[in-house]
């Protein structure tokens, strides 16, 4: 019984890995696209900065997973954050003033999340393992 429980891990964390990498390789695609739709416009706005940023911050995720094994939970936070952000710029003339407060509150909330998610992780930190 233990050997089928290794080697249903080891299968498990070589999906994981695969899977990781597959993100990765689309996310370099995306930006790949999305700069090559730049040169072709000749232009930068700041809704493709943005955009650039959350894919970077994708790639840093993946990595980050890739070598401790742990995802901070502030990461996806901080992508969504700026997707929201980049919703807003992208769609603010044709957005009423509710959708708008909505957005915004989103944000706010969000960022609320990861104060206390900081707050909490520095007055109740984790306690070291052994396998850590």
């Amino acid at each position: 019984m233990n050997n089928i429980n290794k080697y249903g891990t080891k299968a498990i964390v070589l999906a994981e890995n695969i899977g990781l990498i597959i993100i990765a390789f689309a996310t370099v695609i995306a930006v790949g696209t999305e700069v090559y739709s730049m040169i072709v416009a000749r232009a930068v706005t700041l809704a493709d900065l943005l955009l650039l940023f959350i894919y970077l911050e994708v790639l840093a995720m993946v990595a980050m997973y890739l070598d401790s094994g742990k995802l901070p939970v502030r990461m996806p936070l901080y992508i969504a954050i700026v997707a929201l952000a980049r919703y807003m710029i992208l769609d603010m003339k044709s957005m009423d003033n509710w959708r708008m407060l909505g957005v915004s509150g989103a944000i706010l909330l969000i960022a609320i999340a990861i104060l206390v998610h900081r707050y909490g992780h520095t007055v109740y930190p984790y306690k070291k393992d052994e396998n850590s």
